[in-house]
């Protein structure tokens, strides 16, 4: 008789075909808004993507939009033109009035970055950024990367790496002994090989940013002098007058590594007048500050600020400076422990339009527990409104707020992304606020979902009882299907991210097949409190652990799911709490699938990019210039799975021979054949990864090898960075037990594992994520990625 899953699986269509159907969804990415004569009619833009199945990349494209006001808080929307695909664009910026459009382009002829401004009339402005030499490519993404009109609209603000000397051809002289010309500049002599200091994963391109201005009216395009040379500028913005420009700046010292994994490096918000060259610090002087916003009218200025040092994510402070006096003010500041009407702002960005025409009020998107809300916050009386609080869709993100128009994104687990619309009312009637649809998907069928609240347990029922705040954990079930259904347990990375309720393709996937999925956002997660945040550190390894098996246990006394099919899929910091489950519950658990797991802590001190993370989460001291002691290596390695990988469950391998074609374990690991042996709890030599499945020591900033694989009996297999799971292709079904053998679980010695649904979800992606990253995409990254990935089951 066929099991719930593959009745799922048939019913699907197959996991390809379920696939190409939830692929379809696009994702919102950017929205803009244009002013038509008479202020009553408004032109809507939006940027979108989604991937591209038959030609195999991303896919992007343009929609546009008719909105006309009926009345006070009343829109009628309508589409004003055919979508259209975007080529070649990495950057693009409206400017303040919606007349103009600034866009960069990549030309692919000539390997050129080209800076266009266009209007009703066509392109006014091209600019070929890469013949004027005066800087190095553009930044695009990342912390550093903006955009910006000055009011005037008449000048262009961009970050960009500095401009450098390009490396020599080989020239005869270069041979030992050769005669060299006089006129040879020996100042350039050996600059190919001096390093220089990048800021790290994700950043390696990313030396010594500039600042950028291009002048429309005076087609001269200059490089911003006056910045102190031991900041790097970036998030930069005009100044109300046009006189200067603010910016965010961030120290070197100590280091630069680490900035996209750590928000706590220490940075600023500076003014640079233009005029005199001045540059002054607007924020504290030992903070973390970003992204700051001006008020319409000039006068006001918001922008976050978090501490230095600690948990590598945190609850953040809403700052606001008064232009003309310079004085600071804490609008919203930390909160400790949350309520339920305000948890805290955990965003590390405001949207880029966030202030309402009143200058007063602003709008941002931020976890709120399990959720991701719009809150409305009032800047004079320091007030906060939760706009989308119970609604059906748990994950709203703003795009952009002009003349008092909301333009968002809502999603849940069962409802992809939709496009809405809404009026802002005045101050003091933001409730209820009527939401307009401009896009709306469709619900997928045979998915629910509902948030589990755990309370940890207390007087030694648990190994981990500091800090008593309940946690939350989203359960996917399908509608599908018999049930118990198996369950899919994902913790997410970073350990300080969320899963937040959003729509995620893979795991609605993952539904759609017949399988019911977990997202445990265990105590130390973003959204509930810097409390919560705090709690985890020097109990990484137990805290993290303890919590996600709770929720499991709750989940499985009080849903309708099979306690004998469950499996373990995470990365990183996920990875790291799903190692560890397999040594603590090694009969629990019957398969893994893993992404850059962490298995090795202190092998992570010379490899990863944020050693001081290393310490911090153990509540260990950091100090830049001394080498680690033996009892902090001692303790690190403790808290590693890599010391409990004796008790994973002795099993069977694709090949149906015990231990045999499982990978030893390399980079952030324990390393060479003997370590391999006793890793896997098998005699012999360890196999060495094959040439398409290299390893490469610390690839990623939070785990030591880019994938991993396993399967009871088994530990992880190396991976390359970026492999995206090529080395998960070796779980496949194995060889039936005997006959009237019992259930796989605690009840019985282990037994050869047997899937009741071997589940393949082929992406054509390669090495990428198809549907690219969001706000939690540390979270989000613990999802299947790559090719030929399975996940069997014990035989029911």
């Amino acid at each position: 008789m066929a099991s719930g899953t593959e009745r799922g699986a048939e019913a699907a269509g197959g996991p390809a075909t379920c696939y190409r159907e939830l692929s379809r969804f696009p994702a919102i990415t950017r929205a803009a808004l244009g002013a038509a004569a008479g202020g009553q009619t408004f032109l809507l833009y939006t940027e979108c993507s989604r991937p591209d199945l038959p030609r195999r990349w991303l896919l992007r494209f343009s929609r546009h939009y008719s909105l006309r006001r009926t009345g006070s808080s009343d829109l009628a929307v309508s589409r004003a033109a055919l979508s259209t695909e975007i080529h070649n664009q990495l950057l693009s910026q409206d400017s303040p009035t919606g007349q103009h459009r600034a866009v960069l382009r990549h030309c692919p002829q000539r390997g050129h970055e080209l800076l266009e401004v266009w209007g009703s009339s066509g392109r006014s402005h091209s600019v070929d950024l890469t013949a004027l030499g005066k800087h190095g490519e553009v930044y695009t993404e990342g912390p550093f990367a903006c955009l910006a009109w000055s009011r005037s609209e008449t000048r262009l603000l961009y970050v960009a790496e500095k401009c450098r000397p390009k490396p020599r051809p080989p020239c005869p002289w270069d041979v030992p002994g050769a005669a060299r010309p006089v006129e040879e500049d020996e100042d350039e002599e050996g600059e190919q090989f001096v390093y220089r200091e990048d800021w790290g994963e994700a950043l390696s391109t990313r030396s010594v940013p500039v600042l950028c201005a291009l002048d429309l009216e005076g087609s001269s395009l200059s490089v911003l002098e006056g910045i102190p040379e031991y900041l790097s500028p970036g998030q930069a913005l005009w100044s109300p007058d046009d006189r200067g420009v603010v910016f965010v700046g961030w120290w070197h010292e100590p280091f630069r590594l680490g900035l996209s994994a750590c928000s706590n490096r220490r940075s600023g918000i500076f003014h640079l007048d233009l005029a005199s060259g001045h540059c002054e610090l607007l924020s504290a002087e030992h903070g973390a500050a970003c992204s700051p916003r001006l008020s319409p009218d000039g006068r006001r200025l918001l922008y976050l600020e978090g501490g230095l040092g600690g948990p590598h994510r945190q609850c953040l402070r809403l700052r606001m400076l008064t232009w003309q006096t310079r004085q600071t003010v804490t609008v919203l500041d930390v909160v400790q422990e949350p309520t339920e009407a305000f948890t805290g702002l955990y965003r590390e960005a405001l949207p880029p339009r966030c202030w309402a025409a009143d200058s007063q009020r602003a709008v941002m998107g931020t976890p709120q527990r399990s959720r991701t809300d719009l809150l409305l916050v009032d800047t004079e009386v320091a007030t906060v409104t939760n706009l989308t609080a119970g609604s059906p869709e748990g994950c709203w993100e703003l795009l952009t707020l002009q003349w008092d128009l909301l333009v968002a994104t809502c999603s849940a687990p069962h409802h992809p992304p939709s496009l809405v619309v809404a009026v802002l009312p005045p101050a003091g009637r933001e409730l209820p606020l009527c939401w307009v649809p401009v896009e709306d998907a469709p619900t997928v069928p045979s998915v629910t979902w509902k948030t589990l609240t755990v309370r940890p347990l207390c007087g030694g029922q648990s190994p981990v009882t500091h800090g008593a705040q309940a946690f939350e954990a989203l359960l996917l079930s399908p509608t599908d299907g018999t049930a118990p259904h198996p369950l899919v347990v994902c913790p997410h990375g970073g350990p300080h991210a969320v899963f937040d309720a959003r729509w995620r393709p893979s795991m609605a996937a993952l539904c759609r097949l017949g399988f019911a999925v977990l997202l445990v956002n265990y105590r130390g997660s973003l959204g509930f409190g810097q409390a919560g945040i705090s709690s985890l550190l020097s109990h990484v390894g137990e805290q993290d652990v303890a919590d996600t098996q709770l929720a499991v246990e709750q989940a499985l006394s009080s849903e309708p799911l099979d306690p004998h099919r469950l499996a373990l899929l995470a990365g990183s910091h996920g990875a790291f709490i799903a190692l560890h489950l397999l040594s603590r519950e090694p009969e629990r658990y019957q398969a893994c699938a893993l992404r850059s797991p962490v298995s090795n802590l202190p092998a992570l001190l010379g490899t990863s990019d944020i050693p001081d993370w290393r310490y911090t989460s153990l509540g260990l001291p950091y100090s830049f210039e001394r080498v680690p002691c033996a009892k902090e290596l001692a303790t690190m390695l403790l808290r590693s799975p890599i010391a409990q990988a004796a008790r994973v469950r002795q099993g069977q391998t694709g090949c149906g021979v015990p231990g045999a074609g499982c990978w030893a374990p390399t980079a952030g690991c324990a390393t060479g054949a003997d370590a391999g042996a006793a890793v896997r709890g098998c005699p012999g030599p360890a196999r060495q990864p094959h040439a398409s499945a290299g390893a490469v020591p610390g690839a990623a900033g939070q785990g030591g090898t880019g994938a991993a694989a396993v399967v009871p009996g088994g530990w992880p297999r190396a991976g390359r960075r970026g492999d995206g799971g090529q080395c998960l292709r070796e779980l496949r079904p194995l060889a039936p037990p005997a006959p009237g053998a019992a259930p796989a679980g605690r009840d019985r010695p282990a037994q050869p594992l047997v899937p009741t649904v071997a589940l393949r979800l082929c992406w054509p992606w390669g090495d990428h994520w198809p549907w690219g990253t969001t706000p939690g995409a540390e979270a989000d990254g613990a999802g299947v990625a790559g090719a030929g990935q399975e996940l069997g089951f014990g035989s029911k």
